[in-house]
Formats: C-alpha cells, sequence, structure tokens
C-alpha cells in the first residue's frame, strides 16, 4: 500500500494526496492509529465495481462455442441424471 495519512493531515494536504493518487499510489487514512479508508484512482474504483460474470452467463458463452451436439453430448443428457422424484422425508 501507499502513504499513510491522519485524518488531519489529509485535510491540510489533499492536493498532494490527490497527486499521489494520480501517479498510481494508494493512499490509506487513519483516525486515532486505525485505518479507516483508501483513497484511489478512479481507473482502479471502477475496476473494483466492475460486474464479474455469473454462472449461467459463463455457460450460455461456452455453449454459443461449442454446442453440445458436435462434441457428442445429448441435450437431454443432463435431465437424465436427475432424480425428479420426491425428495425424503426429514425430522425437524
Amino acid at each position: 500500500m501507499g502513504k499513510t495519512y491522519s485524518v488531519a493531515e489529509a485535510r491540510a494536504h489533499l492536493p498532494e494526496i490527490l497527486d499521489e493518487v494520480e501517479a498510481g499510489a494508494d493512499v490509506l487514512l487513519s483516525r486515532r492509529g486505525r485505518m479507516v479508508a483508501v483513497v484511489l484512482s478512479s481507473e482502479k474504483y471502477e475496476a473494483l465495481q466492475d460486474r464479474r460474470a455469473t454462472f449461467a452467463d459463463l455457460y450460455r458463452s461456452f455453449l454459443e462455442r461449442h454446442p453440445l451436439d458436435e462434441v457428442g453430448v445429448d441435450g437431454s443428457f443432463a435431465k437424465s441424471l436427475r432424480d425428479r422424484s420426491t425428495g425424503r422425508r426429514v425430522r425437524l
């Protein structure tokens, strides 16, 4: 991580902190010796906020590139594996 400033120091040195962040450094802010925040560039923040693909999205993409019939798997294969009977009795 980058340099650490107390909240009071950060108030007094905000322009310098912003220059450091623009240069690529992350800046830690502490209050009474405990880390409370991190200042980072907007690019790094946006990268952290990017939505990750779900399994369903990735599987759909996989099927578009590799149709099951081309690899020798029948489309009803997975359905034949699932037990569709009612569940077992459970005592709570």
